[in-house]
């Protein structure tokens, strides 16, 4: 066996010792042996442990791979956190204040993804193990609201009756005001026998929704999300702020970025996560590539009361972003991209000082794109004001930001 000293950690939560050799579940400074195999050390023991080492609160955590980090006190975390992000900046030459991260409680977590798979005994539904096809059952999982933990009886059961010998389903669920919203991918191909055995789990287990691939079989209630005053029903499967703090935390952040801008224009708006919320003090333009979320989203606007004016606009914000002339009307102006970031939009952004835009609000997954795209608009003379983190997958390496830039244009 090898022994290596743990220097620091890696942006996937692994820690890294000289080499560089990767050592999952491990701390800095811990000493730890174990068998290395290429650059990664397998059969983990730790000789001398972290005082940042805890016991980890889940009993599924030694083989689950849906938690990366519940070995490390909170403090530990929180502080890893914030220096991915710092340091992202940090690598641009870029420094700003730091507000102190905001973290999600365990059992909060709305939204869940399952694998299942059928067994000769029935099926397994759980997340994979770490580095594994294996699915893992995770009745005690620390992560999840106890409405989706209750739920996987009712995913084994789909399994049961739609899936193949072979294949494994992936199912999301997601926990509605009114029930549960349910979408299966990978199933069998949908018959006559098929369809109504699905229906029938549906109505079984109270599903608010049930869509099977590319079908919605049933729909007992359309399954609501509160956003701000409204209440939409977002395309099945869609994109959801994970936990309902984590929502709330971005949504303060973004509101306070923009404060005092009339005229504001929400960029990869998605069904409305932070549009509806803004529009009772803004007018706004939102703007998507999926026709179904703004769908979504004008439905849940025109329901509710007191929201000024918004108009909506399917477009590919990666192939043809807004333009200056047509940005130049804004006053403030919210992003919330993918992984990749905005590069082209953002490009489009730091030409547009000159016109009436005030303020910038960016929420973003992906540290390093931020950093990325940070550097362009402070390049263009908008001030980094401040940065919010906020922890909505506590225990994973996954970090999510809100941030304001400024501009005295």
């Amino acid at each position: 066996m090898d022994e290596f000293t743990i220097l620091r950690m890696g942006h996937q939560g692994d820690g890294i010792a000289a080499g560089p050799v990767f050592a999952p579940v491990t701390l800095p400074g811990e000493r730890v042996t174990g068998r290395l195999d290429g650059n990664v050390l397998r059969e983990v023991r730790i000789v001398t442990p972290s005082d940042q080492r805890v016991a980890a609160p889940c009993t599924h955590f030694k083989t689950c791979g849906g938690c990366q980090l519940q070995h490390a006190s909170d403090s530990f975390i929180a502080s890893f956190k914030t220096d991915i992000v710092r340091k992202a900046l940090s690598a641009h030459g870029l420094n700003t204040t730091f507000r102190p991260i905001q973290t999600s409680p365990s059992r909060t977590r709305r939204r869940a993804v399952f694998s299942v798979r059928r067994t000769k005994k029935g099926a397994l539904a759980g997340f994979h193990a770490r580095a594994s096809d294996i699915v893992v059952a995770v009745p005690n999982c620390q992560l999840l609201q106890k409405e989706l933990v209750a739920a996987l009886p009712m995913v084994e059961a789909l399994a049961i009756t739609g899936a193949s010998r072979k294949a494994e389903l992936t199912v999301t669920v997601i926990h509605s005001r009114v029930g549960l919203d349910v979408s299966v991918k990978g199933g069998k191909p949908l018959d006559q026998e098929l369809r109504s055995a699905l229906a029938g789990h549906a109505e079984t287990f109270r599903l608010a929704r049930l869509h099977w691939d590319d079908e919605t079989l049933a729909m007992r209630q359309p399954p609501l999300q509160q956003f701000g005053t409204a209440f939409v029903s977002p395309p099945p499967g869609s994109f959801l702020q994970a936990t309902k703090h984590g929502e709330h935390a971005l949504t303060a952040a973004v509101i306070e970025a923009i404060n005092g801008t009339r005229q504001v224009v929400d960029l990869f708006c998605g069904s409305g996560t932070f549009t509806l919320p803004l529009a009772r003090q803004s007018e706004i333009h939102a703007v998507d590539s999926i026709g179904a979320m703004l769908k979504a989203l004008d439905h849940g606007w025109r329901q509710t009361e007191g929201l000024k004016k918004m108009s909506h606009e399917m477009r590919d914000l990666f192939r043809r972003p807004l333009l200056p002339d047509e940005l130049r009307r804004f006053t403030g102006i919210v992003l919330d991209p993918p992984r990749a970031g905005a590069e082209a939009q953002i490009a489009e952004i730091a030409k547009t000082q000159s016109g009436v835009l005030q303020r910038i609000a960016y929420v973003s997954c992906n540290p390093v794109t931020f950093a990325r795209d940070a550097t362009v608009l402070v390049a263009a003379g908008f001030t980094l004001d401040w940065v919010q983190v906020v922890d909505q997958f506590r225990w994973s390496a996954h970090v999510e930001l809100a941030a304001q830039f400024s501009t005295s244009a």
